[in-house]
């Protein structure tokens, strides 16, 4: 057991190297370490109706004239079997699929997010190193962080890098929320992925119903970003190469926000004053697809 320990403790200090690290856009004075006791408000009304961000985990499947596999088809990442290979596993097609074999099968986005982001409890080193639930979970942590270093240095392959992602990201960031606030469904059907639009269009329309027009401006640089998590999703059990991948990024921004009624008052936020916000977003993109790019394909609540 002790020989078992030492192993798992030199694995994870290993494993602790790879871990995507925070990445500041640039260097930003007062971290805004007193903004954090104010009001947290940004104009996607997380204080309206916490309704709005329900099934940010996993978004219900959409009908559409192409046949998409779901979760059925998706290849999960086994670590550890035996613990000392990485391999990747399927699960099998539902019955109408498997009776279908000869349909051509055409997927835009797995249409959910694949082991939503959560934070780890933390336990103590007594207990994670001298009990065998701490050595489970400390097997578990590990499985987790080699899951988004391998899926990490896959994407790497195709020309990967955390610099120019994370600018694009931040872009991204700011557009959206810029089109929500606008309430542009068009222009924002092209930056997110299909459940995500549905999901965006009901929270504007509801959102629509309350105030008539809103104000929103990210305060650049941001704060920070940095990755929390990255997954592999595989759509073609005879073909490993068939891949999604999906990165789970946390925004640590200022926003100012105002919202107004129909007469043009005031009644929410005031644009002259800035809030801290944190947001944790997941984009996904298509490693097969010629031409793919990012888009925002869930929200996990901060």
């Amino acid at each position: 057991m002790a020989l078992r320990s030492l192993q798992l403790i030199r694995v994870l200090h290993h494993v602790s190297g790879l871990r995507e690290s925070s990445y500041p856009i640039r260097s930003y004075s007062n971290h805004a370490s007193g903004v954090s006791n104010g009001l947290k408000f940004s104009f996607s009304l997380k204080s309206f109706s916490s309704n709005l961000y329900n099934g940010h985990n996993a978004f219900p499947r959409t009908s559409g004239k192409t046949l998409t596999v779901r979760s059925a088809m998706v290849a999960e990442l086994t670590i550890f079997r035996n613990e000392r290979r990485l391999a990747t596993t399927q699960a099998n097609a539902p019955a109408q699929a498997r009776k279908m074999g000869a349909v051509k099968v055409s997927m835009s986005s797995p249409g959910f997010v694949y082991e939503p982001y959560a934070p780890r409890e933390p336990i103590s080193f007594w207990q994670r190193w001298f009990t065998r639930s701490g050595w489970r979970r400390t097997k578990d942590d590990i499985i987790l962080e080699l899951k988004s270093a391998y899926a990490i240095a896959k994407l790497r392959k195709t020309g990967y890098s955390k610099r120019q992602f994370y600018n694009e990201a931040v872009t991204m960031y700011r557009e959206i929320n810029t089109l929500m606030a606008n309430g542009d469904k068009n222009s924002l059907r092209k930056a997110v992925t299909e459940n995500m639009f549905s999901a965006l269009k009901n929270e504007i329309k509801q959102r629509e119903t309350v105030w008539s027009k809103v104000y929103w401006e990210l305060v650049e640089p941001v704060v920070k970003v940095r990755t929390l998590r990255a997954r592999l999703i595989g759509v073609d059990r005879n073909d490993l190469n068939k891949l999604f991948i999906q990165l789970t990024l946390e925004f640590l921004a200022k926003h100012k926000f105002e919202a107004y009624d129909s007469k043009g008052t005031v009644v929410a936020g005031d644009k002259d004053k800035e809030v801290l916000v944190r947001d944790i977003w997941v984009f996904e993109k298509s490693l097969f697809h010629s031409g793919a790019y990012w888009r925002l394909c869930g929200r996990i609540s901060a």
